[in-house]
């Protein structure tokens, strides 16, 4: 497993199993501790695609696959305010320099916010003035920065555009603008803090933002910066799921292997428990190697120069499939565990709780098979979403 340097593996890990001794407490207060967060921004993790010139790692895609699936595998919710630092910190390659350093140069920068444009930004003298409140604001108590997805209208509520002609943009808040709402009471990923935020009004000045449909020069020639955004996002998600299959595999080994009250065999020597297993196991491997192949594919021809919608496809249908075979392989665990599972002292409750969360994220979402399924049969597809 690697890393982009410098960060520290033995400090990142070391971050990740204190959030799994600290479990309960991370489920309770429905968000990451003060502590422990902090501990794992200091790692460096959450600037593995900040550029360089602001302190960054400019690290690839597989360097965020490692990660994630790394920490998530001690901790969904851990891994999932990880995945979420990551994948904002590509904005900052994309931000006016000014902007990219105020926000992101600073070793404890960390950012946060979801992108799709739910909030409503009008024109003013100097900048933006937008109002709005957006679900899924993982990480938000502990970021830095907060950003969201703004469409541009008039003084009138009707469509308009920027000067670029974008009428939708990725909009970054001064932390004082923004109310965080108490809203993220669910089943798994508890400790993510997902909670919903708002903004009122609050003033973006002028470039303080990215159009994600029509991205700015970056800031240098990494092929991060030409790789599909919202595919690197779909692989950071993936990932989370990753990482709770190869502990659901490992904790149904470790209990599987321990004696049960009224039985003369233990799980492990039961025929259909030996057969999940091995279903599970193949479906964690092959699906990390249908991600391998398809990032590397896709990595490749950004570093050539531009990737092609049928690569940014491969991405989703990787993405996708993955998740949904990670998840799979969650729940068989689960159930060859038997009741054991169902007690919250049993890890395999918490990360199928925190696995059927995750494969609720739009990014890895079912829907996405149908216009990739349209684009392999020839037939005219929309892939604004690729």
């Amino acid at each position: 497993m690697t890393f982009a340097q410098p960060v520290d593996l033995a400090r990142f890990t070391a971050a990740a199993k204190a959030a799994d001794a600290r479990a309960d407490e991370i489920d309770a207060s429905r968000r990451l501790p003060e502590d422990l967060a902090a501990q794992l921004i200091s790692t460096g993790v959450m600037k593995t695609w900040v550029p360089t010139a602001y302190g960054g790692h400019g690290g690839s895609v597989m360097d965020l696959v490692n990660a994630v699936e790394h920490i998530s595998y001690y901790s969904g919710s851990a891994g999932w305010c990880s995945m979420i630092g990551i994948t904002t910190g590509l904005m900052s390659g994309f931000l006016p320099p000014k902007f990219g350093e105020e926000l992101f140069a600073s070793p404890g920068a960390c950012g946060g916010g979801l992108a799709a444009p739910i909030g409503v930004a009008t024109v003013v003298d100097g900048g933006l003035e937008v109002t709005g409140e957006w679900a899924w604001g993982s990480g938000t108590s502990h970021c830095t920065t907060i950003a969201g997805g703004v469409r541009i209208a008039d003084s009138n509520g009707e469509r308009a555009t920027l000067a670029d002609g974008a009428g939708a943009c990725f909009a970054f808040f001064d932390l004082a603008d923004v109310e965080l709402l108490d809203t993220w009471h669910t089943s798994g990923l508890r400790g993510s803090g997902s909670t919903h935020y708002k903004v009122e009004k609050a003033f973006v000045p002028e470039g303080r933002w990215v159009a994600m449909a029509n991205m700015p020069k970056p800031v240098d020639d990494n092929p991060l910066y030409r790789f599909s955004a919202f595919g690197a996002l779909s692989m950071g998600v993936t990932a989370v799921l990753m990482g709770l299959a190869r502990r659901a595999t490992d904790e149904l080994v470790a209990l599987a292997n321990k004696p049960s009250a009224g039985s003369k065999r233990v799980l492990a020597e039961r025929a259909v428990v030996q057969s999940q297993l091995a279903r599970a196991e193949a479906a964690v491997l092959s699906s990390r190697a249908f991600v391998e192949s398809a990032v590397g594919q896709c990595w490749d021809a950004a570093v050539e120069g531009a990737m092609d919608d049928r690569q940014k496809g491969l991405l989703r249908l990787a993405a996708a499939d993955t998740a949904s075979r990670c998840a799979d392989a969650v729940d068989l665990c689960y159930n060859a565990g038997g009741g054991t599972t169902v007690y919250k002292a049993n890890p395999l409750e918490r990360v199928f709780r925190d696995a059927h969360v995750a494969t609720q994220h739009q990014m890895v979402a079912e829907r996405i098979l149908e216009p990739l399924g349209r684009m392999r049969f020839g037939l005219p597809t929309s892939t604004a979403q690729f």
